[in-house]
């Protein structure tokens, strides 16, 4: 707060210094006495524009150190690593070119300000400059795409077959988890199955969903890959796990996948970051609707031993939901009734003709 109001009385300060100084243009004006003077207005300018480079640059770099706890946080899979080497190398490059470009034009707005009888020096082309300005950043930007390509390819892939399979769909504003069972294979969905109880659209006609289980949080092992099968029920939205340097639209109608190996459990990041309340976390950074900013999903990452007991604990969906395989034998036995009412009626029918 004091740090606000003694910027609020800089800028106050240099409106009222602004002000008088108008007053005095316009007094001279009014008296007869005003001349032009263009060298003064341009050495205040250029003397401003030093002071820019020097403010602004610091306030850069006091936020820029504040807040890295913040934008940074602790990497927990293996190819975040691999990310984080390539988004600071990426900075890094942007930072030189963005650090030397723009203390290039605040320092030459001050030493090129108007004079009287200066004359702007002029030429029109040079080969040299042009083919330094082209080449450079064409290679540097080939380098750096190359990695960026190299990296989503990677993990946008196919993933290991020993991967944990887990599926995440995205429904205004909650997230719900699948997980396949002894199979190891997730069943058929079908949207147009969606219903208050089985709200991923489950095609129980295919005897792989016999096994599936839904959860309420994410479980994965540590050091064993996850292959997440990603889609969306309504509008965009987007896994977002930041610990894990995860990002991956939810798209309607168009599934996505994304695999990783976390290396941390949340136990192991607990401590790591002090916080005994720490919990990794999935949430949807595509603005999606009213409770977006609601729409969050825990992640545990467990020892593989604990991962395992955490599975065989679980129960699978029908087991959970007995209705939901009555209502399949109800339709099915009025399917067979239809079938065979279909069936009778076509003789009478020819029989009428």
């Amino acid at each position: 707060m004091i740090a606000l109001g003694i910027l609020l009385a800089l800028v106050l300060l240099l409106v009222v210094f602004g002000l008088l100084f108008r007053l005095q243009v316009l007094t001279s004006i009014f008296s007869g006495s005003y001349t032009r003077e263009i060298g003064l207005s341009n050495r205040v300018n250029a003397i401003l524009m030093l002071v820019f480079l020097v403010v602004g640059g610091g306030a850069f770099a006091y936020s820029f150190v504040e807040n890295w706890d913040k934008m940074n946080p602790p990497v927990a899979s293996v190819h975040g690593v691999h990310l984080e080497r390539m988004f600071w190398t990426t900075m890094l490059v942007i930072g030189i070119v963005f650090v030397i470009t723009q203390v290039a034009l605040f320092v030459y707005s001050y030493k090129y300000q108007y004079r009287e009888g200066r004359r702007a020096f002029f030429f029109s082309h040079n080969n040299k400059i042009e083919i330094i300005w082209t080449v450079i950043p064409a290679i540097v930007m080939s380098g750096l795409i190359f990695g960026g390509w190299k990296q989503w390819t990677n993990i946008t892939g196919p993933a290991p077959k020993e991967s944990v399979l887990v599926e995440v769909v995205g429904k205004q504003f909650n997230w719900l988890v699948r997980y396949p069972g002894r199979d190891q294979q997730l069943g058929a969905a079908n949207f147009r199955l969606i219903d208050a109880t089985n709200e991923l659209g489950m095609d129980f006609t295919d005897q792989k969903n016999m096994d599936d289980f839904t959860t309420g949080e994410i479980h994965v092992p540590k050091g064993h890959p996850v292959l997440l099968k990603i889609r969306a029920r309504d509008v965009l939205h987007a896994v977002y796990m930041p610990h894990f340097r995860v990002q991956m639209y939810a798209v309607p109608g168009m599934p996505t996948r994304f695999w990783f190996t976390p290396t941390k459990t949340t136990d192991e990041m607990r401590a790591q970051t002090g916080n005994p309340n720490f919990n990794y976390e999935l949430a949807c950074n595509q603005i999606c609707g009213r409770g977006h900013f609601a729409m969050k999903l825990n992640i545990i990452v467990d020892e593989p031993d604990d991962y395992i007991a955490w599975v065989a604990q679980q129960k699978p969906f029908v087991e959970q939901n007995p209705e939901v395989l009555a209502d399949l034998k109800q339709k099915q036995v009025e399917s067979v009734k239809e079938a065979t009412a279909a069936a009778s009626a076509t003789p009478q029918a020819k029989a009428s003709l």
